[in-house]
């Protein structure tokens, strides 16, 4: 596979996506290092309708949520301590309505506001180290297997009522360790993958008291294929569980055990230029999780 300086722009676009702004991701490339220096831009707006974003603490029967979320993403690839790096910048805004049963009651409540950002920074520990764009182009024309580490971090600054059930925010803090993979199989087809666990911080402004989670185990796994003119597509499929969720002093309720499946393309449309979307479903929902999704990206590369 030839190619010039010219398409080192194209092959990071080729490669490259962004995680969605939501807890349970299905974001493949993460783990596929740039050349150092390599800045990306991404405008998403997402759709999700049904059991989505309620709190499983909450004495909630019956839920019916749209969310629209706006974000805004920024990421830089560079050097550390001669591996690929990068940091990744996420600010969403919601738009929602919610109407459910709560203690026997109907409830409605509409959202504009903006949500937590989150901060990623990830690196290569085993292939890829940090590159110029000769290297990156070799790479890409010969992928190799290659094993990362992140950590990502909810940030609780956005829009919080503690008296109501449905926000924008979390007013807590957030953090996901996580380990990455990506092995080549064939020409044009890879598999990759994420094991990782969610901590959360103590919500002390929950309805008038605190409220406590348990982590919340994590993975998820892509088959990308590369197809001709540079369009990938990535069958995708996660499954999480734990995080399960104490109200003051109330006994610990239900965990989360849940899992989604998704579909992912990208379609380069020059060097700069992308185009990103993806769409997920529940294909087993224990609390929380019975939604369907839709992201639609544009991607800039400079």
């Amino acid at each position: 596979m030839r190619t010039s300086s010219k398409d080192v722009g194209f092959f990071v676009l080729l490669w490259l996506a962004m995680a969605a702004p939501q807890a349970q991701e299905l974001a493949p490339r993460a783990y596929w290092p740039a050349p150092k220096g390599t800045n990306v831009l991404v405008m998403s707006y997402q759709r999700s309708q049904g059991d989505v974003l309620v709190d499983v603490s909450a004495p909630i029967e019956g839920a019916e949520v749209t969310l629209d979320f706006l974000s805004l993403t920024y990421q830089r690839t560079f050097g550390l301590f001669d591996r690929t790096a990068s940091l990744q910048l996420n600010y969403p805004l919601v738009r929602g309505d919610a109407e459910a049963m709560v203690n026997g009651e109907f409830r409605e409540r509409s959202i504009s506001a903006a949500a937590d950002p989150r901060a990623r920074l990830a690196i290569n520990l085993l292939g890829a180290p940090s590159m110029d764009g000769a290297a990156f182009r070799q790479l890409a024309a010969e992928p190799e297997p290659i094993v990362g580490a992140s950590v990502l971090v909810s940030i609780p600054t956005g829009e919080y009522d503690g008296s109501k059930l449905f926000n924008a925010g979390t007013n807590r803090w957030a953090v996901k360790p996580a380990l990455g993979f990506i092995v080549p199989l064939t020409e044009g087809w890879l598999v990759e993958g994420e094991l990782g666990a969610w901590f959360y911080e103590d919500n002390p402004d929950y309805q008038g008291t605190t409220r406590t989670q348990e982590p919340l185990l994590s993975s998820e796994f892509h088959l990308v294929h590369v197809v001709k003119g540079g369009t990938w597509v990535s069958f995708d499929v996660n499954w999480y569980q734990g995080g399960a969720a104490t109200v003051g002093d109330g006994p610990e309720q239900a965990e989360l055990k849940n899992s989604r499946a998704g579909l992912t393309l990208l379609h380069p449309l020059n060097r700069h230029h992308a185009l990103r979307a993806a769409a997920s479903t529940a294909i087993e929902s224990k609390i929380a999780g019975e939604y369907d999704s839709f992201t639609l990206s544009y991607m800039f590369l400079w």
